[in-house]
């Protein structure tokens, strides 16, 4: 079955930066689109950036580009998020997406927290 799973959040203060990584299995990886999604408290999901399955398609929602990058190594089964100058407003569970058939997939998330 189709698993996806988070790591790598924690809590950064004001201006750090972290990597996410997310480890896929149970479908054929390199042939998929993925995305991070996020979501913060009392707030609704939204999608932070996403990438082609060859990795030469990306896009980034306005809030994180230049910030934010998301890559793939499709060798491993695993995609990566680097956020760098994290803002606290950055603060929210990050979540590992794909589609699959017409079928969402979705990870636990891991939790990112940017305070001092």
């Amino acid at each position: 079955q189709v698993q996806l799973v988070e790591s790598g959040g924690g809590l950064v203060q004001p201006g750090g930066s972290l990597k996410l990584s997310c480890a896929a299995s149970g479908f054929t990886f390199s042939s998929s689109t993925m995305t991070w999604y996020r979501q913060a408290p009392g707030k609704e999901r939204e999608s932070v950036a996403t990438i082609s399955a060859g990795g030469g398609g990306i896009t980034y929602a306005n809030s994180v580009k230049g910030r934010f990058t998301i890559s793939r190594d499709n060798a491993k089964n695993m995609m990566y998020l680097q956020m760098n100058s994290l803002k606290p407003e950055d603060t929210a569970v990050y979540y590992c997406y794909t589609r699959r058939y017409g079928v969402p997939y979705w990870g636990k998330g891991t939790l990112v927290t940017v305070s001092s």
